[in-house]
């Protein structure tokens, strides 16, 4: 399926070599997708083809990309943390549900995967971060990369601890799903990833600004002296508000609400 929005990419040199991209993004939280898209925009704007597979809404990415070299497979690969609220993270609950998700059906995912890489002829796979995507790579001798700060081996070796051991097989599958990649594109902010064999550090990447500084504050009725905190972890529920008393005097906190 093309995927079009809103944002012409531009058109490549004529001369450039067009590669094919199959960019694997966890579903988990909106976090993921949003700082793929970046690196997705950047690959279209210079000639390539990029085929998302992800969990995450479509407008993600139609919405800021508008391309026929933009292709969305809507897919769950890996499920990421079960949560009651924004802190909150159910260990057992997590575990089980990957293991529904992705271990049971392993192979049937597996062997999809490499028939639908062959099938798009993708040159590189890139993965953030779905595990069983740099598995699929190698089985169909493609090599992949992770874009990353972090892996589930790392989250989910503390959730085996917590839940009582339930799921270790869990961890050391992912980490050996991990080591098929060629190398990792560690974002900051990263935590320990063993299972990469070559590391390479890179910048922050964010999404691109659409406003200025001044026309948010405009937007929002802030005044241009007002010191202003952003909580933009997800998930808060709609009327929470941070108590005044935990402000410095002459500072807003914004909160973001799902």
């Amino acid at each position: 399926m093309v995927a079009r929005g809103s944002g012409a990419e531009e058109a490549p040199p004529p001369t450039q070599q067009r590669l094919v991209f199959a960019y694997y993004i966890t579903g988990h939280g909106f976090g993921h997708a949003t700082r793929a898209l970046e690196v997705v925009r950047h690959l279209i704007g210079a000639g390539h083809e990029v085929h998302v597979v992800t969990a995450a809404p479509e407008f993600v990415f139609t919405t800021e990309i508008d391309s026929p070299s933009l292709h969305i497979r809507r897919v769950l690969l890996d499920c990421g943390a079960v949560q009651a609220d924004a802190l909150t993270v159910d260990r057992l609950a997590s575990l089980e549900k990957y293991h529904q998700t992705a271990v049971v059906p392993r192979e049937a995912i597996l062997r999809t995967e490499v028939e639908w890489l062959h099938s798009i002829k993708a040159d590189l796979v890139v993965s953030d971060v779905v595990p069983v995507a740099c598995r699929a790579a190698a089985d169909a001798g493609i090599r992949s990369v992770c874009v990353t700060n972090f892996s589930w081996d790392f989250i989910y070796a503390e959730y085996v601890v917590a839940a009582g051991n339930h799921h270790r097989s869990i961890v050391w599958q992912i980490a050996e799903d991990y080591s098929h990649c060629e190398f990792l594109l560690r974002l900051p902010g990263y935590c320990p990833m063993p299972a990469f064999r070559d590391v390479i550090d890179v910048p922050l990447v964010v999404r691109r600004l659409h406003k200025s500084r001044s026309e948010v504050r405009k937007e929002l009725g802030i005044a241009e002296d007002v010191k202003v905190v952003i909580f933009n972890f997800g998930g808060q529920p709609a009327g929470w508000k941070l108590k005044k008393e935990w402000l410095p005097d002459g500072w807003l906190c914004l909160v973001q609400f799902v």
